[in-house]
């Protein structure tokens, strides 16, 4: 009786500091968003002065949102950031799906090496390509300052990672007896990957969708190389006008990055049911 009260007053006690490690953990994470919206009601000064205030000495104000907007030209920049942000993601999730569906069910030993080498192209960083790549397709292609050059760049960079994940998820959880079944019904290849596999593949969408919605929405660095007109500036290239030589604004600048969240937050709450499931749906093979 004594070990076992004191094994249960040792797994106690690990419990209590496990859970004061995540509350933790949790404050530092959050606690950046929080001032945020803290802030953002207030005015520069009362910002500069007392930014861990709740309510500022000049009160509750909503005027950082409008200037904010005018600003940066928010809906202009929102736009182009919504037409960039959805055309990749579904490119990534069409290409990247087919793609792996070709792999998973044909032996070829082209589809070996091409998935072998998706895999090892995930490692490469970024900042390796990005100078030959602005000086491949500005200096000599001239295809820069264009929507839909950004579009197929994000594509080609994210659609290894994606094809990885629909490689596990149709290898684990789509029965090779399914599209028997339905070619044997005089489903043709074509007709069996959008009828019957591709439904199956909804919470590995999800998590793809969310994952590269992300990353396309809130990315800077590929976008401020691309795209050099004011007119085709994202959201998160259109915020740098907030800040200054000498001063930056950061009530309009917090007003700003607020609203370039709410979207992606948005779409987080309605496909967060999905993301676990989708990520662990090829990790264990049934």
């Amino acid at each position: 009786m004594d070990a076992n009260a004191k094994a249960a007053r040792k797994k106690k006690v690990t419990n209590v500091i496990l859970w004061i490690v995540l509350l933790l953990l949790f404050i530092a994470f959050i606690f950046p968003f929080l001032l945020v919206l803290i802030n953002v009601f207030k005015t520069k000064a009362d910002i500069t002065m007392s930014p861990l205030a709740l309510i500022g000495s000049h009160g509750f104000t909503l005027e950082n949102f409008p200037n904010a907007m005018k600003k940066m030209n928010f809906w202009v920049a929102f736009k182009n950031s919504l037409i960039i942000t959805c055309s990749a993601t579904v490119l990534t999730i069409l290409c990247s799906a087919m793609a792996a569906f070709v792999i998973v069910r044909n032996k070829w030993k082209a589809c070996s090496l091409l998935f072998t080498g998706m895999v090892a192209s995930m490692v490469i960083p970024f900042q390796v390509l990005m100078i030959p790549l602005v000086s491949l397709y500005g200096g000599i292609f001239g295809v820069l300052n264009s929507r839909v050059t950004l579009i197929l760049m994000h594509t080609g960079f994210s659609v290894s990672m994606a094809t990885f994940m629909f490689h596990g998820a149709i290898h684990t959880n789509i029965p090779l007896e399914l599209e028997e079944a339905a070619l044997m019904d005089g489903c043709t290849r074509w007709q069996t990957f959008w009828k019957i596999v591709f439904p199956l593949l909804k919470p590995t969408v999800a998590t793809v969708a969310i994952i590269d919605a992300m990353a396309f929405w809130n990315d800077y660095l590929l976008p401020s190389l691309v795209l050099g007109r004011k007119e085709l500036y994202t959201i998160p290239i259109a915020t740098q006008v907030f800040y200054g030589t000498y001063s930056t604004d950061m009530g309009m600048v917090m007003a700003a990055l607020l609203l370039a969240m709410l979207p992606i937050l948005i779409l987080y709450l309605f496909l967060q049911r999905y993301i676990v499931e989708g990520v662990t749906s090829g990790a264990v093979k049934g």
